[in-house]
């Protein structure tokens, strides 16, 4: 009876009084509770201009002090801006609100200022969501709005209780950082003069929650800077290096990728100004890759510290990196270890070189880059998943294919064909992605207690990097004309070896992707 009355009860809200409806459930806060999702189905059923209709006085209703009554305006506000049209876009767009902008954000934070709703979620929420919907046109309002912003999260921080409000206040804050600074990337200055002050308190203070929204934020700010790091990230990268800091697992993800903003965009600064600082750096990176949980960020650092930083910074570290790495494969391998593990060999063969990579290992243990070859690479490579990581493990297995001559008159030779064929496997072969049942579960020791857990904030995501985008395109061609060249430097020996070891399926891919290159084997 209750569903048949909504159904009757919505279509009136929106086509004859919608007034009356919201004062109804003033008065009876557990039917709107219970039926929110229900009005929430049924107002898809309404025309779109029964809804537009609908806006100023949901807008007009978040004045009112009852707070059943601007809860509700602001949920259904947050609702309408979601709800998609046929064409997968927004159903109400950026100029049909024009109109509504000042009120509606007027209006959203004055109802932050009424009693009970200090820390209201559904409203900042609706904030969030009227950012995401309003796009530039909010820009005019970011001096009030950022002010309003950061007084709250002041205040909250005081004392957070609200998990729900707090990320969406963290939501709301990147939102008006990425469409301001899109607009005009010099903002990104008013932007750290308006926040660092509290983010200061807030690591002063030890506030274990919001730590980890604070570097998801710095890490966006920081990643908008085009040069040099400003002496205000500068100052503060010591202290990122605290152990304490690392033990708390939530702030390992917002920290790693901190301090890969810092490599990509400073690291020159670093290597000339804080090289006393690599030893902790790579500390930090020591003690991420001897966790099962958490070796992947340690890949993600030191892949960072090998693309950016100046190669005579970390020369002295290199050996040790890769020997601690050999322990950790030695005492603990696990397939994420080992694609991880994978992704970083092949970065640093694109980087330094496949010869530097086959003189690293040779110089720890002889003959052992021919193991790594043999038992991890060739037999391996097939469980490395994701689009920029297989392409890095291409470029980098190419290169060891055509630009290391002991591949081509040692005993290393005899893996040269196989290596083909797992690369050629690599491109065309469906991933490998087995598990073995005992890696479904993470050691014990890896989680230790309660800890505050890390929540990623959808708009301080990060575009994926590709660090050999600009050097190769298709690593299909790339190994056609990388095969071309080799083979003009030895005439005669590359096809030799592909009609005496390739397999005659390998072998027609490859045929493939010389003819798309338009190049042939001599």
């Amino acid at each position: 009876m209750l569903y048949l009355c909504i159904c009757f009860e919505v279509p009136v809200i929106f086509l004859f009084n919608l007034d009356c409806n919201i004062c109804f459930y003033k008065s009876n806060i557990d039917v709107l509770g219970e039926n929110t999702q229900i009005w929430c189905d049924l107002a898809t059923r309404v025309p779109k201009e029964q809804l537009l209709l609908s806006i100023p006085l949901l807008i007009n209703h978040l004045q009112a002090e009852s707070i059943v009554v601007h809860t509700y305006a602001a949920h259904a506000l947050e609702r309408l801006f979601t709800m998609r049209g046929t064409n997968n876009t927004t159903l109400i767009t950026a100029a049909e609100m024009a109109p509504f902008v000042e009120v509606l954000l007027t209006n959203l934070f004055k109802a932050l200022t009424l009693p009970g709703s200090s820390e209201n979620e559904y409203i900042m929420k609706a904030i969030m969501r009227s950012f995401s919907l309003l796009q530039e046109s909010i820009i005019p309002y970011i001096p009030s709005v950022i002010t309003q912003l950061t007084q709250k999260l002041l205040a909250v921080s005081k004392n957070p209780s609200k998990p729900h409000f707090n990320h969406y206040m963290f939501e709301s804050i990147c939102l008006s950082i990425r469409i301001t600074c899109k607009a005009n990337p010099d903002a990104v200055g008013s932007f750290e003069e308006a926040l660092f002050m509290v983010f200061t308190e807030i690591l002063q203070n030890d506030v274990q929650e919001f730590i980890p929204y604070v570097f998801q934020v710095m890490s966006l700010l920081l990643e908008m800077h085009k040069n040099e790091i400003p002496s205000s990230y500068m100052a503060l990268f010591p202290h990122l290096l605290q152990p304490v800091l690392w033990e708390r697992t939530g702030n390992i993800p917002p920290l790693v990728r901190l301090l890969q903003a810092y490599l990509e965009r400073g690291a020159n600064t670093i290597a000339s100004a804080a090289a006393d600082k690599i030893p902790g750096l790579l500390g930090v990176f020591q003690k991420l890759i001897a966790s099962k949980a958490n070796d992947h960020q340690g890949f993600y650092l030191l892949n960072s510290i090998i693309e950016h930083m100046p190669p005579e910074s970390v020369d002295q570290y290199r050996k040790q990196i890769f020997i601690l790495l050999f322990q950790r494969l030695q005492n603990s391998k696990t397939t994420k270890f080992i694609k991880s593990f994978l992704v970083f060999i092949n970065l640093y063969c694109v980087k330094y070189g496949a010869l530097a990579l086959q003189e690293i290992f040779d110089s720890i243990q002889p003959k052992m880059f021919g193991m790594v070859l043999e038992k991890i690479i060739i037999p391996e490579i097939q469980k490395v998943s994701g689009q920029v990581e297989k392409k890095i493990c291409a470029v980098g297995i190419t290169k060891i294919l055509t630009e290391c001559p002991p591949m081509m008159d040692t005993e290393y030779t005899k893996l040269w064909t196989p290596l083909l064929q797992a690369l050629i496997g690599l491109f065309e072969l469906p991933e490998d992605d087995t598990i073995p049942d005992e890696e479904h579960f993470i050691d014990i020791e890896d989680t230790p207690g309660y800890q505050t857990a890390f929540s990623q904030l959808a708009f301080a995501g990060k575009k994926e990097h590709d660090p050999v985008g600009q050097m190769v395109n298709n690593p299909r061609i790339h190994l056609a004309q990388s095969l071309h060249k080799l083979s003009t430097a030895c005439p005669g020996r590359v096809p030799s070896m592909l009609s005496t070891s390739l397999n005659a399926e390998a072998l027609q891919y490859l045929q493939g992707y010389l003819q798309a290159a338009s190049v042939t084997l001599l």
